[in-house]
């Protein structure tokens, strides 16, 4: 089945005991609607109605299904139904909270608590001044908070980006958005062709699918925050494995920010998945360290000259005397 737009259900539209006010987004996987309660409180709701697989026409309610698609679409809900499942049993200040999910219209429903705010994505590009180095320690350490929870319930991401940490209007982050989330740290199951978005899925996201685990995610954090610097997401990683073209953080930015920080982002951004931080506290732990004064400017060749190798190493070096 061609991929499709999938039309969204009316406003008014009673959906188990939740009323549907308007569509908040549409993507190739799901639709997220802003409905009311029957106490009247606002929720969100996301749908499970992947465009690739099933096709819901305007005045309808249930999707159209081919035979053709049906073990897929049934597989992928019963993966969504799960993951609603799993996030149902977090409760983190940093993490999307999961009220409740259920069956209807032939497909699934998660529910989950309205956030007033907008996407990192949709802030970086609207206040380029306030990213700040204060700014960005202070909402990667916070979201690698929630990421710290989401790991510890042997859970991943795995598609971690601007657009899915949601900035609420005290400015503290939230993920949102686990749609790719499907793997556990433990899970033997097999899992849907995966989700990624290029340029901030780690190498692993696209080859070796075994290798998943934090540090793919610290990989989408290290190109959440060059984005943050750049405004728009680094090169991809399948790309940078045929030519690395991307600047280093400490290239592109130097001056304009301490060399730890720049030095965290381009460690984040390792390809080899062994020499990124191999956890979220361990991220977190570096990006709380004290900052040193700036030193002396390198020689202006210098970010030229394996950078890769001169970040690795002088990060090896560090941890090893720690």
């Amino acid at each position: 089945m061609a991929q499709q737009a999938n039309h969204a259900l009316p406003s008014g539209f009673l959906l188990d005991r939740y009323r549907i006010e308007r569509q908040l987004s549409l993507g190739g996987f799901s639709i997220v609607y802003l409905a009311a309660d029957p106490e009247g409180q606002s929720v969100a709701i996301k749908e499970y109605l992947p465009n690739s697989l099933a096709l819901r026409a305007a005045g309808e309610t249930k999707p159209v299904i081919t035979e053709e698609h049906l073990p897929a679409f049934r597989y992928g809900m019963k993966c969504f139904f799960e993951e609603g499942r799993a996030l149902a049993k977090l409760s983190h200040p940093n993490v999307i909270r999961v009220l409740n999910f259920f069956r209807a219209n032939n497909t699934v429903y998660m529910v989950m608590e309205y956030e007033h705010g907008r996407t990192l994505q949709e802030f970086i590009q609207k206040n380029r001044a306030m990213i700040t180095e204060n700014f960005m320690r202070n909402v990667f350490t916070k979201l690698l908070n929630g990421l710290r929870e989401v790991h510890s319930h042997k859970l991943l991401h795995l598609d971690l980006k601007p657009s899915n940490i949601y900035m609420r209007n005290d400015y503290t982050p939230v993920l949102i958005d686990f749609g790719a989330a499907r793997q556990t740290l433990t899970s033997d199951t097999p899992i849907l062709k995966p989700m990624y978005t290029p340029g901030f899925a780690s190498p692993e996201h696209y080859h070796r699918r075994k290798l998943l685990g934090p540090w793919s995610d610290i990989y989408s954090v290290g190109a959440s925050m060059y984005a943050c610097l750049a405004g728009t997401g680094p090169q991809a990683a399948d790309s940078r494995r045929e030519k690395d073209r991307l600047i280093p953080a400490m290239v592109r930015w130097e001056g304009q920010f301490s060399d730890q920080l720049l030095e965290i982002v381009d460690w984040c951004l390792c390809l080899n998945h062994l020499y990124r931080p191999q956890s979220a506290f361990a991220l977190q732990k570096a990006l709380t360290e004290p900052v040193e004064h700036p030193k002396a400017p390198p020689p202006a060749d210098a970010g030229k000259k394996n950078w890769l190798g001169h970040v690795v190493g002088k990060l090896k070096r560090k941890a090893e005397t720690k």
